[in-house]
């Protein structure tokens, strides 16, 4: 694949840039002696890399609607990347969270923090200005800088995000046409307007218009953005599985074809060379890559605005836990169970000749997290698993540990349960349930794909095998008192 690394030297010459970056961050951490952390931004913006219009009829093609809007960031995801680029981890961050704006604008929107500093500068600067689109010019860096700054401070000192890249409606058709397409599966079809969505159940490949509509969509899906924003997730690791495979790689055309796609609808910060990141990525493979997003405390009506509340000390605390590599271990990052209860982290599902009679076992489900629909989903994963579903509901409040609660004398089938569904709960007996009865509460902490990822670790005689590297599962870069990732690219994940 030598021919598809170094082709990438030809993207450093015609790349648009932004002078966003601080000098002394841009200096202090070159790429090839240590980490990368950059935060990717998807913008509503209806112009190319260089600000340009885009034309009315790729407008219409790309179901773009009407512009207004486009200063608000819709797509923030933070990606560390280690030293020895083998790895990644990208953290989603909710474009609805509430949170303090850098620049002295006060509690909004995070997706707003670039759209005050941008209208903020040209307002300042309008009468100074010696044309428009250098107002516009100077405007847009003036709101990158803003939304770097109030990401920042919303993270904490864990990281230090030192470079940029921005995408926006145009990118997803030019880079997905350029590669052929991604591989997707949708749990539904779908029939949605506003984002031109109209998918049938299933596995699918997406490329140009409809790549752009799969990520764009958030109505009409159970959870809303949240939805969109794990859509976004299995998107760009299906993005990265074609990227890194080597019919892309030992490909001329369809390398010059990526690199001039880039050209047109990506800009980054000053002084990041692509040739030399792709450099470091040379040894990144798609199970190498896991996705997240931050913690939140649930919906909330501030001043007519609906919003996602967040605890800033709280995702400060989750991101630095999953950027260790040059920090030691951390904390763990879910409750401490009560006095009485005892936690397990689950590594396996049980064996099968373990199966207790579990069709006669009722398992009620409570959310004590603040994704919707997921005690649906966790019941659904039991009934899969051969449980008896029992009702759904919310938790009296939020809660970041997950518990299950059983009858006196039945533990086993506590920690069958959890052992189905991965991840870490405290059991707690509770003699108001009767005989093969189970009480499910699911916390912040808890992931829904850790079941999936914990069912495919092999197994020896003697139980789990030994990670493959530095990860707690095979093909995964969690370790102990890391959260479980939301996605991993490897594979295909199916989603709303």
């Amino acid at each position: 694949m030598g021919y598809g690394w170094w082709a990438f030297g030809e993207v450093d010459d015609d790349t648009v840039t932004t002078d966003v970056i601080a000098q002394d961050v841009e200096d202090q951490r070159i790429p090839l002696d240590g980490a990368v952390d950059l935060l990717l931004v998807g913008i509503d913006s209806r112009t190319d890399a260089y600000g340009n219009p885009l034309p009315q009829e790729v407008m219409d093609m790309l179901n773009g609607g009407v512009s207004d809007g486009e200063r608000n960031t819709d797509t923030m995801i933070l990606v560390h990347i280690p030293v020895d680029g083998t790895r990644a981890v990208a953290i989603s961050f909710p474009r609805d969270s509430w949170v303090e704006l850098a620049g002295d604008f006060g509690n909004h929107r995070l997706n707003s923090a670039f759209a005050y500093a941008y209208n903020n500068a040209r307002e300042e600067n309008v009468d100074t200005a010696p044309d428009e689109r250098t107002l516009d010019n100077l405007a847009k860096v003036e709101g990158r800088k803003n939304l770097i700054a109030t990401i920042q401070n919303l993270i904490g000192e864990s990281v230090t995000i030192d470079r940029y890249a921005e995408v926006n409606l145009l990118s997803f058709f030019e880079v997905t046409n350029a590669i052929g397409g991604v591989e997707v599966c949708l749990n539904n079809p779908v029939d949605e307007r506003l984002s031109g969505a109209r998918f049938p159940a299933g596995r699918q490949t997406v490329a140009g218009r409809d790549a752009l509509a799969f990520v764009r969509q958030r109505h009409e899906l159970p959870n809303g953005d949240l939805d969109r924003i794990v859509r976004q997730q299995v998107f760009l690791g299906a993005l990265a599985d074609k990227v890194l495979s080597a019919d892309m790689l030992t490909s001329p055309s369809k390398v010059q074809q990526l690199i001039s796609a880039v050209q047109r609808s990506v800009i980054l910060s000053d002084g990041w060379q692509l040739s030399t990141f792709a450099s470091q990525m040379s040894g990144l493979t798609t199970d190498g890559i896991d996705f997240y997003t931050i913690p939140t405390l649930g919906d909330a009506n501030i001043g007519g605005a609906d919003v996602l509340r967040v605890d800033p000390a709280q995702v400060a605390s989750f991101v630095s836990s999953l950027v260790t590599d040059e920090q030691g271990t951390p904390e763990p990052t879910s409750g401490s169970p009560v006095p009485g209860e005892t936690t397990t982290t689950t590594t396996t599902p049980p064996d099968e000749g373990d199966r207790p009679a579990l069709g006669l076992v009722s398992v009620d489900v409570l959310n004590g997290s603040t994704t919707g629909g997921l005690a649906s989903t966790v019941r659904d994963m039991l009934v899969d698993r051969g449980f008896q579903g029992g009702d759904i509901g919310d938790a009296p409040s939020v809660q970041a540990g997950s518990t299950i609660r059983h009858a006196p004398g039945e533990r086993n089938l506590a920690e069958h349960a959890a052992g189905e569904l991965g991840g870490q709960f405290a059991f707690l007996e509770d003699s108001s349930l009767t005989a093969n009865e189970l009480t499910v509460v699911v916390g912040t902490d808890y992931q829904p794909g850790a079941a999936n990822r914990l069912r495919a670790q092999p197994t020896g005689p003697s139980g789990p095998s030994e990670p493959s590297g530095p990860s707690g599962f095979a093909g995964s870069s969690s370790t102990p008192g890391k959260p479980v990732p939301q996605i991993n690219a490897e594979g295909l994940n199916c989603v709303n």
